[in-house]
């Protein structure tokens, strides 16, 4: 299949959304309770410790960490998740093999599709809605304004090669719905989406640091705000790419040995 039909695939991914507008109200109404909840604790926190700043963040920052760290670059990849183990249980998934197209390729066209249509109606208006009645603060140098995009771009690729390996594990598990709440768990605890890794304690944030869950919310939260600095911030995009190179060989071999599974087995 030529490369521009991965394009349509997200085109169509995105359309599709639009038929649920119901979906958008109850979108944006959950992540506005969850982002101000967040707002609540750290608010809580900041003024139980009496300091403008706790480890050298102050409160606007935090809260602009917990908007970046969470609705931003935490897309819902629960659906991805869904999308695979919903193919393999009806067997849908073997109609990918009579086409020609790379079946990874395709699931990440389609949920762009989807992270765009989040990001236009849901996300973009929550931070709307954060920026007016809390405030937020912009990235802190224009360095670190340019370099929070391709951080934002790894994000999310980061997060889609995780999710697509688990999810062609379900060609062996025939299920998906224990994997979506053990990773869950993983990435509330590693990502440092819910706590940034500069208030986990040292061990814990140097083994977190190192692993591609980070990738996800806490380096391009941090890169925005301004925890790292030009060294670290270029150093920690190229081990990010790094992993990201190493999960994507992983990807595409297991699903030549899924693929191989679903010939042996009869589709």
């Amino acid at each position: 299949m030529r490369r521009s039909a991965y394009p349509a695939f997200t085109a169509t991914a995105f359309q599709s959304r639009l038929a649920y507008r119901n979906e958008i109200w109850s979108g944006m109404f959950g992540e506005l309770i969850f982002i101000f909840a967040r707002i609540a604790i750290w608010s809580s926190v900041f003024g139980a410790v009496g300091s403008a700043s706790v480890d050298g963040v102050t409160l606007p920052q935090m809260i602009t960490y917990a908007l970046l760290a969470g609705p931003v670059l935490y897309w819902d990849y629960s659906r991805l998740l869904n999308d695979v183990g919903t193919a393999v249980k009806s067997g849908d998934v073997a109609i990918y093999l009579l086409k020609p197209l790379h079946y990874p390729a395709y699931l990440l066209a389609s949920h762009l599709g989807n992270f765009l249509f989040d990001l236009m109606t849901v996300i973009l208006p929550v931070a709307v809605i954060v920026a007016l009645t809390v405030g937020l603060v912009p990235p802190a140098s224009l360095f670190h304004a340019l370099a929070f995009l391709p951080f934002w771009g790894l994000s999310f690729l980061m997060l889609f090669v995780l999710t697509a390996i688990l999810g062609l594990a379900a060609f062996w598990l025939m299920t998906t719905q224990s994997l979506d709440w053990f990773f869950g768990s993983i990435m509330t605890l590693l990502s440092g989406g819910l706590v940034p890794l500069w208030f986990f304690p040292g061990w814990l944030a140097a083994i977190a640091g190192h692993l591609p869950f980070a990738w996800v919310s806490y380096y391009p939260a941090a890169v925005y705000i301004g925890q790292l600095d030009m060294q670290q911030t270029a150093l920690s995009f190229a081990i990010g790419l790094v992993w990201f190179a190493a999960l994507l060989a992983v990807l595409v071999w297991l699903w030549a040995k899924a693929r191989h599974r679903l010939i042996v087995q009869g589709g």
